[in-house]
């Protein structure tokens, strides 16, 4: 009970009875302590003097406002004082820790020297390189300086307006992922969306020497463009919100791929987010679905991949909207390109743990963050159906359920959440069991000393997806050589000779050659189609 009056704090006894019921005495009755401390307050009431102006206000005398019984409470004479304020140093930073050491007005110097070396001290995107080194960022910064300081409106930034725009994003933002969010976010914004993205990737598209041949082919743009967003949304936003964070920044790997790309000219040999294979591989297993080419698959074009072996109950889920972003698969029933890639790369790399959230999203049928029992069995019928017309015959769920639950080993029985499939590290093995038949059998053949063994190995390997993409890029490059051969006219001393391996056909430069030709004839028929 908190008094507020000082006067009431002077009552020796109605003081003594506060200290007693704050330590919690038994013997100290309330109904009388209420009654005293009524009496009380009307004889303070009674007794306080008008104020007159330019008085000072006397202090009021305390009188008891019933004579005191005897009592067994002892007098209390000590006050419990507040406890003193803690002065507790700040520990949390969302802009990053200040260093007290940097010296940002030499920094700036520097660049204003910089701008005296350009003619009429006015950069453009490409001189914005060298003040980005003098930054001391990353090359490809480039682009989100240049827009930060207004010169997507002019087409130029002066040394006023740039070193007025970074001496005050140094004076806010203090890490590398705060200052990166701050350049390429819309004003008033701390988050980073899909379209802010666009022309950082510009940018590297038109400079990266890895990516010259595309300057002759201008509609690869926007699909290499919206690749790489959806693979750094993939991996960079766990949250699942379709905004980055700085945090999310921080976590992940991006700003240091991003550096990367200055030092390799192979943009091929980044395989996370800008591999040029990766895209290719993706955007051809579209095109084999899309048989309209509208850039849009229903779900009988994507029941289609890979001789459909995923099963027609895990389709259904995914163009439920349980994974997809917008209505348009959920009120139109067709899927985008963007969504396909976040569909291809889970279904290729189910050891990912954006791939493992995927899909215990798509079998979490009820979204109780739970998957039951009744929901495993759901999706392992059409399994069994599948099997039965194959001439196999299938597991009784019962029997199967044992295994998946010792593979798993819930943390409660019976219940499979989401950190039990992280923890277990064999979650591709249980996806494939519910709703793909032919990775399933074989998981089936296979040793499972070896498969114990792929999941003890801690080592630096590729990826699933990693492995996946460069085989079907083989592949690819490969039919399209013997394709241009056949249409020289040659096809016959092709079949004579002895097979080429993919690794003879040429260098990196000739096979991208090859695989912007062809779809180059894929895209023309795309040109007049809005991409979304």
């Amino acid at each position: 009970m908190m008094i507020k009056e000082t006067s009431l704090r002077r009552d020796p006894d109605l003081r003594g009875e506060l200290a007693f019921l704050a330590r919690g005495c038994d013997f100290v009755l309330p109904s009388r302590f209420k009654k005293r401390l009524k009496s009380f307050q009307q004889t303070q009431i009674q007794n306080k003097p008008e104020k007159k102006p330019g008085t000072p206000l006397q202090p009021t005398a305390t009188f008891p406002s019933s004579p005191q019984p005897l009592s067994v409470v002892p007098h209390v004479n000590n006050v419990v004082s507040a406890p003193l304020s803690i002065n507790i140093p700040q520990f949390y930073f969302p802009e990053g820790l200040p260093d007290a050491c940097s010296n940002h007005e030499q920094t700036l110097s520097k660049i204003e020297t910089a701008f005296l070396d350009i003619e009429d001290q006015k950069a453009d995107i490409y001189e914005m390189g060298k003040i980005a080194k003098l930054c001391g960022c990353p090359l490809y910064w480039k682009a989100p300086m240049f827009r930060a300081a207004g010169g997507e409106r002019t087409g130029f930034v002066s040394a006023q307006s740039f070193i007025a725009m970074w001496r005050k994003l140094l004076n806010d933002h203090h890490d590398d992922a705060s200052k990166f969010i701050c350049l390429l976010a819309k004003p008033s914004s701390n988050c980073l969306e899909q379209e802010d993205f666009i022309p950082l990737l510009q940018d590297v598209v038109d400079t990266h020497p890895g990516l010259t041949f595309l300057k002759d082919a201008p509609e690869f743009h926007s699909r290499y463009i919206t690749t790489v967003i959806q693979r750094i949304f993939y991996t960079v936003n766990r949250s699942w919100s379709g905004k980055i964070t700085s945090t999310e920044i921080r976590k992940s790997n991006f700003l240091q791929t991003l550096a990367l790309l200055e030092e390799e000219e192979d943009i091929n040999q980044i395989t996370d987010y800008f591999s040029y294979e990766h895209f290719y591989v993706i955007y051809c297993k579209f095109w084999e679905l899309d048989s309209d080419h509208d850039l849009y698959i229903s779900q009988a074009d994507l029941s289609r991949y890979n001789d459909q072996a995923s099963s027609n109950r895990i389709i259904e889920r995914i163009f439920s909207g349980a994974v997809t972003r917008g209505k348009t698969v959920h009120k139109e029933g067709r899927m985008s390109y963007a969504d396909f890639v976040w569909f291809l790369i889970s279904e290729e790399d189910k050891r990912n743990p954006t791939s493992i959230e995927y899909w215990f999203r798509c079998m979490d049928v009820d979204g109780d963050g739970i998957l039951s029992m009744y929901e495993l069995e759901y999706f392992y019928e059409e399994q069994c159906e599948r099997m039965e017309a194959m001439g196999i015959e299938p597991l009784p769920f019962h029997d199967l359920l044992c295994q998946m639950l010792d593979l798993v080993k819930p943390a409660i029985d019976g219940k499979i959440t989401l950190r039990d499939l992280k923890r277990c590290r064999m979650a591709h093995i249980f996806y494939d069991t519910f709703f793909n038949l032919e990775k399933y059998l074989d998981h089936e053949q296979r040793d499972p000393f070896a498969v114990q063994k792929d999941v003890e190995n801690e080592g630096p390997e590729p990826s699933d997806w990693d492995r996946f993409a460069a085989e079907e890029y083989e592949t690819l490059v490969a039919e399209e050589s013997a394709q241009a051969q056949f249409q020289e006219g040659s096809f016959e001393d092709y079949e004579t000779e002895e097979t080429v391996s993919p690794s003879e056909i040429g260098n990196k430069g000739n096979k991208s050659k090859i695989v912007t030709s062809d779809l180059s004839e894929k895209c023309g028929k795309l040109q007049s189609v809005d991409e979304e």
